[in-house]
């Protein structure tokens, strides 16, 4: 060995040639990896986030298959013909001024041609080209011989936002409402709705919230139930609530919220905050308000997630109600964390929960609603590039997704509005809300779309927690689930699923709205109901459609059933409120609710 050699061998600890070869071939290929991350990294800045490769992959499958299916082409020609045919027959009909049954109708859920402009002519011909145009592009790219049902879903899902931006009803001068707004006011709409795209892209640029959010001042307006935190440590802070009644029920309560947003969604407005309302009934009150994290933070993981999380939490109540056994309800992503939680105490044979809440929650990923067209291993790793080079996925980098979603909601019918309509949509406490997003580390957040969404680790008992695989089948807290039935987020039937893989006790109350709105569902809001029916660890298991024809149909608030079955599930002895942070804690040192980690941007 010269002497070049000893030096290199000893600046690695005296390892052996193999040993070196081995980790400049580690380090070669580290920096390989690097150049691609990179790419990746740069190229997400121009797609928002949006993996080329998965897109074409999808396309590329279903064209291949198209292809190679004659019987399907002909089948498209044939309805194109016909769609030809009824259109012009349509065509001629108006023009003779005879009244003819439409070429096409729009989904039921399709407001866009809901105005009496779009019956009369020229708008009436635009409207049904489109809606043919729409329908033939649909049975296009679905029942292709042959093409995964992912890569079908991403194409048909690809083709509905083409259609979308193609739609008359997006035009100034295809559809009738903007025109005759636009003839009334001699274009005044248009010059406000410019006003309005300017100050939304300022904002946007500059990063502010939305115009109207500032009326709902968090502590103030939004997030104003009385309390204190009681605890904080780098991920949390934990705020007890103060009582409104002079005795409370012995068994607190430990809400778990989603780190993808701020917790108030919990605590909105004093009049549909759910927190507010548990106070009310005499119950103790504890929430996790999570940090907005930095990229410091990139190397937290599920785990730290969990162990500063939930478990850091369910001590500090132990603190503070010694002895008592804790009501544990957790909302959408808190809800999974939650259940991760909880079936790893099983294993330890932990048993502080007198019982499991979960809202919009999902446990079993494999069939996860419209998100899995955003999650597969080409989109996993090029979200894992950008979250590598930045060190977190940014609130606006999963705005997009969300949004393509609900497009027609969220981007066309706003941009009809506000910019050629030249109107305002009043801003509300849950639309302030959802404007207030924060940041997901790097590794938990990589962590959290491969063992769950990709890999369905926690359902299939494959997760690990300290080295042990942990089983949901384990749990014997019983448990109280809450699904909304028109949830693009958490599908209802999605989150059914807990029927199949917990052997306790399981309640499950489907209700009216969405992954939001129809959890924040007050007692008086209008036009609320929800389905609901109780399984016994030994009842047979229904499927979902079983149990939604099984299930009693009530009208109101899905809360106070909730609240009552708490009840059922505690002791029903009433003591007086604990105090802040046990009795041993030095109220003064206390910071009142919300905190500070609910105001960092």
């Amino acid at each position: 060995m010269n002497e070049a050699d000893s030096a290199l061998s000893a600046a690695r600890g005296g390892e052996p040639d193999s040993a070196v070869a081995s980790a400049s071939t580690s380090d070669i290929g580290r920096f390989f990896r690097t150049a691609d991350r990179l790419t990746n990294a740069s190229l997400a800045r121009v797609t928002l986030g949006l993996s080329p490769a998965a897109l074409s992959l999808a396309l590329a499958d279903w064209a291949i298959h198209f292809a190679a299916a004659p019987g399907k082409q002909t089948e498209l020609a044939i309805e194109a013909w016909r769609s030809a045919g009824r259109f012009l027959n349509y065509a001629v009909s108006s023009a003779l001024g005879r009244d003819g049954p439409d070429c096409a109708e729009p989904r039921p859920d399709d407001e866009r041609f809901g105005d009496a402009g779009w019956l009369h002519p020229p708008y009436q011909l635009w409207r049904q080209a489109f809606l043919l145009n729409e329908q033939w592009w649909r049975d296009a790219t679905t029942g292709v011989p042959g093409v995964s049902p992912h890569h079908e879903n991403v194409v048909a899902f690809a083709s509905r936002q083409l259609l979308d931006f193609l739609s008359p009803a997006n035009t100034l001068w295809g559809n009738p409402e903007v025109v005759e707004r636009t003839l009334a006011t001699g274009g005044r709409n248009l010059l406000i709705g410019t006003s309005n795209w300017l100050e939304d892209a300022r904002r946007t640029l500059a990063g502010e919230a939305p115009v109207g959010a500032e009326a709902f001042q968090i502590g103030r307006d939004v997030a104003a139930t009385p309390g204190k935190v009681i605890y904080k440590n780098h991920l949390i802070e934990l705020i007890q609530y103060s009582p409104a009644t002079s005795e409370v029920a012995a068994e607190p309560v430990l809400i778990v919220p989603a780190w993808i947003m701020k917790y108030y969604i919990l605590d909105l407005s004093p009049s549909n905050s759910l927190i507010r309302y548990l106070v009310e009934k005499g119950h103790t009150v504890f929430c996790i308000s999570w940090r907005n994290i930095g990229a410091e933070d990139r190397d937290l993981s599920l785990e730290d997630y969990r162990r500063l999380g939930v478990m850091a939490a369910l001590d500090a109540v132990g603190r503070a109600a010694p002895g008592r056994k804790i009501h544990a309800a957790g909302y959408c992503l808190g809800g999974t964390l939650l259940t991760l939680a909880a079936a790893a105490m099983a294993e330890k044979a932990d048993d502080r929960l007198a019982s499991i809440s979960l809202f919009a929650a999902q446990i079993d990923f494999t069939e996860p609603g419209e998100m899995q067209l955003f999650i597969d291993d080409s989109e996993v790793d090029f979200l894992e590039s950008m979250m590598w080079r930045q060190g977190y996925l940014d609130a606006s980098q999963m705005s997009g997704a969300f949004q393509l979603l609900r497009s027609q909601d969220l981007i066309w019918s706003r941009i009809v509005h506000d910019y050629l309509m030249g109107e305002r949509a009043r801003m509300i406490d849950l639309m302030a809300w959802n404007a207030d997003a924060t940041r997901l580390p790097y590794r938990m957040h990589s962590e959290y779309l491969r063992k769950f969404f990709l890999h369905n680790d926690l359902a299939s008992g494959r997760y690990m927690v300290d080295g042990e695989p942990i089983a949901i089948q384990n749990i014997r807290a019983p448990i109280f689930v809450v699904g909304t039935e028109s949830d693009h987020v958490a599908p209802w039937r999605s989150v059914y699923k807990i029927h199949y893989l917990a052997e306790t006790d399981v309640a499950f109350a489907l209700t009216n709205g969405g992954h939001n709105a129809g959890i924040v569902s007050e007692p008086g809001h209008p036009r609320r109901r929800f389905h609901i029916m109780e399984k016994k660890a030994a009842d047979r298991c229904l499927s979902a459609d079983e149990w939604l024809a099984a299930a009693s149909d009530e009208e109101g608030s899905w809360w106070p059933a909730w609240e009552a079955w708490l009840r059922r599930r505690s002791s029903g002895e009433r003591i007086a409120p604990p105090p802040f942070g046990g009795t041993e804690a030095e109220v003064a040192s206390f910071a009142d609710a919300p905190g500070l980690y609910v105001l960092q941007r």
